[in-house]
């Protein structure tokens, strides 16, 4: 796939911005705080409807203006594609797919794949659960789509069981347990339990592809290990086994768990059972990666993760990704960023920011489209 062009209109620093995009690889060339990053996230969003920075709406359309639009043009081997979102101030957001305004947002999704990676994704390792979660959700969102229905529809449940929850945590008892809360319950684990076989399919996909890529960095002298460790406890299932079968295995153990945890769940008055509380453990040598070593390790592992999840998306689609590369050779090393720009050559499509342009060798410039970003407006770099 290729994105052809892109349009900003009242999008953070952004008045209005047309960019076509000549080259595989385009460089965005500025100092910080110029509306770099503001561009790779329009594209994200077109890609997975989410911001890698988590923020809101409102916080995405400039001052005084009531809505922002991004639209793009984007080449696939099946054709064309116009897409349009619009962000609301006060309001909800739509979307537009080849003129036609989609009811459902899910149906919007899968159409542009990206992978973004920047300074920030060093939190996959030292952050907190949540935030493992959230990559893991959001490369899940664009191998299959509907997972980003089945995710909303889980938390939908958790909000009104933890509300639930709330309203009674002083009343309820075990021993009177109400059947509205079982009601919320079987939801639960329904819901729930869709979502706990997705994340772990795709774990069980990516955790070979990036200890391939993890030993191609390190030498081979370090051994990463990417493990789904879900709240609910998973039994081994045989390849033979019938879906249905699982699936009611996972309800099962989902709402035995339940049932252990109902006393400091009334307590607590929260629920403290489900793939809201995942976690993705990450070890190098069979030590917890945030206790392992230096930076440029930790910085090993998330560069071999963003490798593998390239290398997936363009397995399940069938087409190579953009890769949105935001500030992130700073952050490596010589040897990474080399081993980094060797892998993408003209494989994906990059769109790269950068404050200077020594990390580039001469080949990789003349192949490339460099672009000045500046007070939220982009010239050809000759324009300065």
């Amino acid at each position: 796939m290729f994105l052809q062009s892109l349009q900003l209109r009242h999008f953070r620093n952004y008045q209005e911005q047309y960019i076509e995009f000549t080259a595989p690889k385009t460089i965005l060339l500025g100092n910080n705080a110029q509306g770099k990053s503001n561009l790779l996230e329009a594209v994200e969003l077109l890609a997975t409807l989410r911001s890698h920075r988590m923020a809101r709406d409102k916080e995405l359309v400039q001052d005084s203006e009531p809505i922002s639009q991004i639209k793009a043009v984007l080449k696939r081997e099946a054709g064309i594609n116009d897409l349009t979102l619009t962000l609301r101030r006060n309001g909800r957001r739509t979307v537009n797919l080849n003129g036609e305004n989609l009811r459902k947002q899910t149906d919007f999704l899968g159409v542009l794949n990206a992978v973004e990676f920047s300074s920030l994704d060093l939190d996959l390792v030292r952050g907190s659960p949540e935030v493992r979660r959230h990559w893991l959700d959001t490369l899940l969102v664009q191998l299959e789509p509907v997972y980003a229905y089945i995710l909303q529809q889980y938390h939908q449940v958790l909000r009104q069981r933890n509300a639930f929850l709330k309203r009674h945590v002083e009343t309820l008892n075990l021993a009177s347990r109400p059947s509205e809360l079982s009601v919320w319950d079987a939801q639960l684990a329904t819901t729930g339990t869709r979502v706990i076989r997705r994340r772990d399919r795709a774990i069980q996909r990516l955790a070979p592809i990036a200890a391939k890529w993890h030993a191609s960095i390190s030498g081979s002298t370090e051994v990463l290990q990417v493990k789904y460790a879900p709240n609910v406890p998973l039994e081994e299932t045989q390849p033979e086994q019938p879906q249905e079968k699982v699936q009611e295995k996972v309800q099962q153990a989902f709402l035995d768990k339940i049932q252990q945890r109902a006393i400091a769940e009334l307590h607590q008055g929260t629920t403290l059972v489900g793939p809201h509380r995942d976690e993705v453990e990450l070890t190098i040598n069979q030590t917890p990666a945030r206790q392992y070593g230096s930076q440029g390790q930790q910085r090993t592992l998330v560069l071999a993760l963003k490798l593998a999840e390239l290398q997936l998306i363009e397995e399940v689609v069938g087409e190579p990704p953009l890769l949105l590369l935001d500030d992130v050779l700073a952050e490596l090393d010589p040897s990474r960023q080399n081993q980094l720009l060797d892998a993408i050559q003209d494989r994906f499509q990059t769109l790269i920011t950068t404050t200077h342009l020594g990390s580039f060798d001469s080949q990789w410039l003349n192949s490339s489209q460099i672009l000045s970003v500046k007070s939220g407006e982009i010239y050809p770099q000759s324009a300065f």
